[in-house]
């Protein structure tokens, strides 16, 4: 099935057949077919207020496309991500449209469908509740004329056609003419080696198919945020997809109508106005209250007033979706806090202040640094420098093409363990030293990690950081989480240190824990307005 499905065919969408002869004729319309509600049937549940499903009353009702549906529909390209709120039933209508395309493919272009869940139960719920559901119950007539040759847990083969829908956790080998990839963010966060899989097993197995690409956030890391990225990007450039090029589609919460609550019965904030003004604006929409109203119960009731999960679950636009922090993260509250502070925003230099240097040297060859100024109550951080494989001469010469009047380099306790690489036999400190940097101190260690943690978080409410000159940092703490185990399906007490956040991190630590525990630290420095000497350092 090509986009042209997207189109409307003939045949009204009111139109009933009366007979067998009819039927048929319908069944030549493809739009017919997938928006009449009168050949497919689906299971649903009743939400609540909240939008949940209660899952104990099981309701079987015609296959309609809703609102989202449709958008989509019309909307198809050969490779679509959709970034998208809960509860729009995304999966049911691919998986409709997959058993569609599945049925009526010729004999001699079958096609090969398949639909990748994040875990095993989900992907069996959607082969038995959705694939195999909707076949058995078709009319009996049209089940006669597309027998199953082969009906198992995971798939469905027709002998009509040829054609084959199946279900799994990853797909590689083969080739395929249709593939969904259902919550691919969840996979990114909590399984990356299977994301890995995905990407590069079974993306290219669709090569010359259809791919749909669907999840709600799951935090600024892992394939699903890039690729939303990559097709934001080509999307605002207004020209003509490639085939291999992503459409984004997004799906906020306002689009769906039933998401409304009597406005009566919640209060509503000045500044809880100004947000969804904010998002009115942004987003060329009107919340209107009862809209509005349901936000915030949703919000307060269900998510413990979290706004973080409301921007995950429930996003208002493309950004917000990304701007929390997934499960399991550190900073997560810290950083709500500072977004809704304005503490995330420009934060020049300020001259006659002299800029500190927090440093992590990673096991994995990865070093970040923080440039800091300590300015009153404020610590200002005005830039952050990362890199992998590099030498430290990389990192000197990109801080003194800044120019500023430097203070003082802090560097973790291992800045005095000899290192072997282009200066053996020397530490980091007395390369550091070698290249000309005056004044280095070593931040001894923490006795517990989750002291340093907590440390670094009660710190954050005297931060500000630019979110430009520090955007990849930012994006480190938001992103800094606990290793998931993915047998016991639960976080450790450990940090992950395999996906790259944890040395921008772990610099951030360092400025923690120097003024954690001494608030006067940089104090007498920042007194006396510092001169500048040939060596860029404070004299």
């Amino acid at each position: 099935m090509s986009a042209a499905v997207a189109k409307p065919g003939s045949i009204p969408l009111d139109f009933v057949p009366s007979n067998n002869d009819e039927l048929f004729q319908c069944l030549s319309d493809p739009y017919w077919r997938l928006c009449s509600g009168q050949l497919y049937k689906i299971k649903t549940k009743p939400r609540d207020e909240f939008g949940e499903e209660d899952e104990a009353e099981v309701r079987i009702v015609p296959f309609k496309p809703n609102r989202a549906q449709k958008k989509l529909l019309k909307k198809l390209h050969k490779r679509n991500i959709i970034l998208k709120a809960r509860q729009l039933g995304f999966t049911t209508f691919i998986a409709i449209l997959f058993l569609d395309c599945a049925l009526f493919a010729p004999s001699n272009n079958p096609t090969t469908a398949a639909i990748v869940a994040h875990n095993q139960d989900m992907a069996e719920e959607i082969f038995r509740d959705k694939v195999k559901f909707g076949y058995d119950n078709l009319p009996d007539v049209l089940r006669a004329v597309m027998p199953l040759v082969r009906d198992r847990a995971d798939a469905l083969e027709f002998a009509h056609n040829g054609s084959k829908v199946s279900v799994a956790t990853s797909f590689r080998g083969g080739t395929l003419t249709h593939l969904h990839i259902s919550e691919f963010g969840k996979i990114c966060a909590k399984f990356p080696d299977r994301a890995n899989e995905v990407v590069t097993g079974s993306i290219p197995a669709a090569e010359m198919g259809m791919i749909f690409i669907e999840s709600t956030a799951e935090g600024r890391e892992g394939e699903f945020f890039m690729m939303c990225q990559r097709a934001q990007k080509i999307a605002a450039l207004g020209r003509r997809l490639t085939n291999k090029e992503f459409a984004f589609h997004f799906y906020p919460w306002w689009e769906d109508m039933q998401y409304r609550m009597d406005p009566e019965l919640v209060d509503i904030s000045k500044k809880e106005h100004e947000y969804f003004d904010e998002i009115e604006t942004k987003m060329d929409t009107m919340i209107d209250i009862e809209q509005r109203a349901w936000w915030i119960s949703t919000r307060d009731n269900v998510y413990s007033g979290q706004d973080e999960k409301m921007w995950q679950e429930y996003p208002s636009s493309p950004e917000e979706a990304f701007q929390k922090s997934t499960e399991g993260c550190y900073y997560t509250k810290q950083m709500v806090k500072m977004r809704k502070e304005k503490r995330i925003t420009t934060v020049p230099y300020t001259p006659g202040y002299p800029v500190n240097t927090f440093w992590d040297i990673g096991s994995g060859d990865g070093t970040a640094i923080w440039l800091h100024q300590h300015i009153g109550q404020e610590h200002r951080f005005i830039g952050h420098i990362e890199g992998w494989d590099e030498s430290y001469s990389y990192y000197v010469k990109e801080m003194d093409a800044l120019g500023y009047v430097w203070g003082t380099d802090y560097l973790p306790h291992d800045g005095n363990h000899v290192r072997q690489g282009e200066n053996a036999n020397l530490t980091p400190k007395e390369m550091l030293e070698k290249l000309g940097r005056r004044r280095i101190e070593i931040v001894e260690r923490v006795s517990e990690l989750q002291h340093g943690i907590q440390t670094t978080r009660d710190m954050m409410a005297t931060a500000w950081i630019d979110k430009d000159a520090c955007k990849e940092g930012i994006a480190h703490l938001d992103s800094y989480r606990k290793k998931y185990n993915t047998r016991m399906q639960t976080f450790t007490d450990q940090p992950e240190k395999e996906d790259g956040h944890s040395e921008s991190a772990d610099a951030f630590r360092q400025w923690a824990q120097v003024y954690g525990s001494d608030p006067s630290a940089g104090r007498r420095r920042n007194k006396a307005k510092p001169r500048r000497n040939t060596s860029g350092y404070v004299a």
